[in-house]
This record gives structure tokens, C-alpha cells and sequence, in this order.
């Protein structure tokens, strides 16, 4: 009983913090339909503490945001989905990092952003909206957003870190090998998050234009993908014998 009531509080403190965190970091790179780090959190908390932690975490920061930052209820629609299906996916998966990726961008990209045309349209009164209107934006989010967290993840789960959290919370923890797909799949991850740097970096706070502007955040991930495309081929003979 002792060491459930200590996971318990322990699990209570990590969503706190990570409700404290996810309001304080939002509004990084944010635009209306589209805020990268609320999926950050979304996939970290899915894979700490569960489904039911991170949709109540979620919750949470959207409540705050919409309260106290004037943020419409895209606050809610565009996390609650992605961030229990993250932790649904992980968790039925068996603990995979790119499933809980995946539910994310799921359950935010499309069940989300599907969801949050009647609320936007009939709750706000927002007009000239369609049902797929916020799909893009909210995918992209999903995509720079979860890119973070996969690669964050990935790399507290190859040093043993990301088990030795689960188990101190009590939460489900599971052998993560390091296999030739994942890894390729971080490869790819880095062009997103180079992307967005980029974009940061040279059009928010250099504010600089022209063609090679608009090129260069575009080249990182072409050049991510390749790099990832060349890591799979070297490393095939591994891949068949996973398969």
C-alpha cells in the first residue's frame, strides 16, 4: 500500500510539473491551429504516466490557457485526442515511441481538428471554416511537436533513463531495443526540428527574406530524409533480421 501511495503522489507531482511546463512553454512558435509544444507534452506525458494522466494533463493546460490566455477552446479540441491515443498506442503497442508519435498526430491531426470546426464555428461563431479547415495546421503542429518528443524519448530510452522514470512512477515500463526503424525514424525527426529552427532562426527573429530563406528549412528535411534513407540501406542486414 505504501509503495502505491508513493507512486500515486509521485504521479500527481510529474503531472503538475508537466502541467506547469506545458502552460509556460505554449505559446513558443504558436499560432491560431497550430502550437508544436502542447504535442511536446501530450507524447511525454502519454509515455510517463498513461492515457488517462495525459488526457487529464491536457485537459488541464487547456483550461489554464483558455482562462488565463485568451486562447479559444483549439486549446482543447486540439489536445485531448492526440494526447490520450498517444498514450493508448504506447501502451498497446508495448511500449513503441513511434506509436505513441503516431496517435498524436491521429488524434490531434484528424479527429481533433475535425472536432474543432462545429465547436469553432457554432460555439465561437467563426465563419468561412470547413470541416477539414484546421487539418494542416494542426498535422504540422503535430509533426514539429512530436519530432521533439520522439527524439527526447528516444534518447532518455537508449541510456535506460525513460524505464527507470516509468518505474519510479509506477507506471508501465517496457524493454526498448534500439532497432533499425526507430532509429531511422529519429534521423527523419531531426529534418522537422531543423525545420523549425530554421524558421525561427531566420524568418521570426533575423527576420530575413528571399528564395534561399524559404529553401533552407525545406532542404534540412530533405537532407534528413535522405540521411535516414541511407542509414536503412546500411544497416539492412539488421533490418531482415528483425523482420
Amino acid at each position: 500500500m505504501k509503495t502505491t501511495h508513493k507512486s500515486n503522489l509521485m504521479k500527481l507531482v510529474m503531472l503538475a510539473m508537466l502541467v506547469a511546463i506545458g502552460v509556460v512553454i505554449s505559446p513558443i512558435l504558436r499560432v491560431e491551429g497550430m502550437c508544436p509544444m502542447a504535442h511536446f507534452i501530450n507524447i511525454v506525458c502519454a509515455v510517463l504516466l498513461g492515457p488517462w494522466y495525459s488526457l487529464l494533463c491536457a485537459v488541464l493546460i487547456g483550461i489554464i490557457r483558455m482562462t488565463f490566455m485568451a486562447i479559444p477552446p483549439l486549446a482543447l479540441t486540439g489536445a485531448v485526442f492526440g494526447a490520450f491515443l498517444s498514450g493508448m498506442f504506447y501502451r498497446l503497442s508495448k511500449g513503441k515511441l513511434i506509436a505513441a508519435f503516431l496517435g498524436e498526430v491521429f488524434g490531434t491531426g484528424i479527429i481533433g481538428a475535425i472536432v474543432s470546426y462545429p465547436v469553432m464555428t457554432y460555439l465561437v461563431g467563426r465563419t468561412g471554416l470547413t470541416w477539414f479547415f484546421y487539418v494542416p495546421s494542426f498535422i504540422s503542429g503535430t509533426l514539429i511537436g512530436g519530432s521533439l518528443a520522439f527524439v527526447f524519448l528516444r534518447a532518455l530510452a537508449k541510456n535506460g533513463q525513460l524505464a527507470r522514470f516509468q518505474t519510479a512512477l509506477g507506471s508501465a515500463s517496457y524493454a526498448v531495443s534500439s532497432d533499425v526503424w526507430s532509429n531511422a525514424v529519429g534521423i527523419a525527426a531531426l529534418g522537422l526540428i531543423g525545420y523549425l529552427a530554421s524558421v525561427v532562426l531566420l524568418k521570426m527573429l533575423l527576420k530575413l527574406s528571399g528564395t534561399w530563406v524559404t529553401v533552407v528549412p525545406y532542404a534540412l528535411v530533405g537532407a534528413a530524409l535522405l540521411a535516414a534513407v541511407i542509414y536503412l540501406i546500411r544497416n539492412r542486414s539488421q533490418l531482415r533480421q528483425q523482420a
